[in-house]
Order: C-alpha cells, then sequence, then structure tokens
C-alpha cells in the first residue's frame, strides 16, 4: 500500500475540472484508489463519490493506493493534481 498526504490549494478546492482529470488518471490502474477527507474514503475512480466529498482549499487529503501498480498510480496521481495546481 501506498499512501500520500497533501495539502489542496486552488482557490476554489477540488472542483469538478481537477476532480475529473484526477479520475481519469487514477481509472488507467488496476490497483484499488482512494481519497480521504474528514474521515470519510471514497473510490478515486468515481467523480460523484470524489464530489460528495466536498474538498475546500487548504485541506489536507490523503490518497491510498493497493494493488500490483500502487507505485506507478500513487505518483502519477500526485503529478497530475500538481500539473493541475490543485496541491502544492
Amino acid at each position: 500500500m501506498k499512501q500520500i498526504t497533501v495539502l489542496v490549494v486552488d482557490p476554489v478546492g477540488l472542483h469538478a475540472r481537477p476532480a475529473t482529470v484526477a479520475v481519469n488518471a487514477a481509472s488507467k490502474f488496476k490497483c484499488e484508489v482512494k481519497v480521504s477527507f474528514k474521515g470519510r474514503s471514497v473510490n478515486m475512480k468515481s467523480i460523484m463519490g470524489v464530489m460528495s466529498l466536498g474538498i475546500p482549499t487548504q485541506s489536507e487529503i490523503t490518497i491510498t493506493c493497493e494493488g500490483d501498480d500502487e507505485e506507478f498510480a500513487i505518483n502519477t496521481i500526485e503529478e497530475v493534481l500538481r500539473t493541475q495546481k490543485v496541491i502544492a
């Protein structure tokens, strides 16, 4: 299992556009990918799940990958979120 905790810095939080990009990135991997916020954890391959968390700016989120390609998955998802300027 690979896990990272990051700070959301986008002024609008984790909103629809970057969430869609992150979900698309997560969906390319075989491993299980979860995002956690305030004690709730959802499948990061589900846009409805990610949006249901309502993650505002300056929030800490934890992304967890577990499975065959977990190392590549966590690195790719982190890079995608940094490219979208969602996390610092």
